[in-house]
């Protein structure tokens, strides 16, 4: 299973902070988020993204919030973050 670093992200509107995020992408590689949730829950692959700063690292998960579309969000070390929304925009 490739353990896979996100370096980028596409929102739905990208002059808003918390708008929906489209897509995420990193070296050679852009995927919408539909496609990510499946190869995260098929096993297929595992995403992170790590802190410029600390070099910390936070996983990608998928969250299912009951009666709403599911996203992906990061977690590390028992918390929940907004790492996602800090990355720069997919070219």
């Amino acid at each position: 299973m490739p353990d896979v670093q996100v370096l980028c992200i596409r929102k739905s509107n990208p002059e808003r902070a918390h708008e929906h995020i489209t897509h995420l992408g990193g070296h050679g590689w852009k995927w919408p988020i539909a496609q990510v949730i499946r190869s995260i829950e098929a096993g297929d692959n595992t995403f992170f993204v790590l802190d410029p700063r600390t070099r910390q690292r936070s996983v990608v998960m998928v969250v299912r919030p009951e009666g709403k579309k599911a996203y992906v969000r990061t977690h590390a070390d028992g918390d929940l973050n907004d790492n996602l929304l800090m990355l720069p925009p997919c070219l």
